[in-house]
């Protein structure tokens, strides 16, 4: 039926980096009984959707050519036969990590199966739902599922100014948890004390151990969530309060740490990565996110937003700045 049908999309055609990302036109999706078609209305940019493009990312080795793009937000412009629970009209957000073989958001419309689309509540706007799919899921899971946050505790979060940290921040103090978060820029700093945290400081070094004891009356956080573990692991052992839990994010390379550290005061090193997300482990998360959004309890940060066709530009800077929102791609 749609096989006449063209739409705008970025396609990637061989393995590389931000310059193999070509806005071109392309044949419409068709929908399967079990399916959705979404136009979408905002798509959202992750860091780990640079690492697809290299074809050695191995959480996702796509196929030749791929549409790549995990999140994004729209409206539901078709439904297959045996869909029964959304409707033509509705407002939703989506987020592929849990079916990476599905279409690609970085597209005018999107088809996928729909028991990996959620309802956007009506306080909420495109963009905020396209930035909600990896981040919002990532800092639910690391809080709640891995680090098992609880209120009166302190957790220390690296880099609080990008999608995921911006959205544990809030997640945090939502549930009466003390929160310090760190950026490299007075402009994060201020940011980070914005958007509700109790205290902002430099990342993490050897000069400003001082600083986080202060703000944790010198026995360090209960938690630490650690996004670079290959530089910050064994300052996150010495800071971390006894019995403390480091949830481990990501890593870009190896570190040598001291095992001692670990063994002399009870501490949990937690890994923490969405594909290993149970279907309890979806479902609950669904839930939080979605109260949450509906209660205003959770508010996404956005930063730049621009055309689908400025996609290569996002990207050449995507890995390079620090954090200050949620970039958004408009189709």
């Amino acid at each position: 039926m749609n096989k006449n049908k063209q739409m705008s999309a970025v396609v990637v055609e061989e393995f590389g980096d931000y310059h193999n990302l070509l806005y071109k036109e392309v044949t419409e999706p068709e929908i399967d009984r079990n399916q959705v078609k979404i136009k979408m209305e905002a798509v959202g940019v992750n860091p780990n959707e640079s690492y697809v493009l290299t074809g050695n990312y191995n959480l996702f080795i796509p196929e030749l050519p791929f549409t790549p793009g995990f999140d994004g937000a729209g409206v539901i412009e078709e439904i297959g036969d045996d869909v029964s629970n959304f409707q033509v009209g509705d407002r939703v957000f989506v987020g592929t990590f849990r079916k990476v073989n599905q279409s690609g958001t970085y597209a005018e419309k999107v088809v996928v199966d729909s028991d990996i689309v959620l309802p956007l509540p009506d306080n909420a706007s495109f963009e905020q739902g396209a930035a909600l799919g990896i981040p919002g899921f990532t800092a639910y899971h690391i809080l709640f599922q891995r680090a098992n946050l609880k209120a009166g505790e302190t957790v220390f979060i690296h880099g609080a100014t990008g999608g995921v940290g911006t959205l544990a921040v809030q997640m945090a103090k939502s549930i009466g948890a003390t929160v310090i978060g760190t950026s490299s820029t007075e402009e994060g700093l201020q940011a980070i004390l914005d958007n509700g945290a109790d205290y902002a400081m430099n990342h993490l070094n050897d000069n400003n151990f001082d600083q986080l004891n202060e703000y944790t009356n010198g026995v360090g956080p209960d938690v630490i969530i650690e996004f670079l573990a290959n530089k910050n692991l064994e300052l996150d052992l010495q800071a971390i309060k006894t019995k403390g839990r480091i949830v481990v994010v990501g890593a870009r390379d190896s570190i040598e740490i001291s095992p001692r550290l670990i063994l002399s005061r009870n501490i949990d090193i937690l890994g923490a990565s969405l594909p290993n997300l149970t279907e309890k482990d979806y479902t609950e998360a669904s839930a939080g996110i979605i109260a949450m959004l509906e209660h205003d309890i959770i508010n996404p940060v956005i930063g730049e937003s621009v055309p689908l066709s400025d996609v290569q530009k996002v990207h050449e800077d995507l890995l390079t700045r620090s954090g200050n929102g949620k970039s958004i791609l408009k189709p």
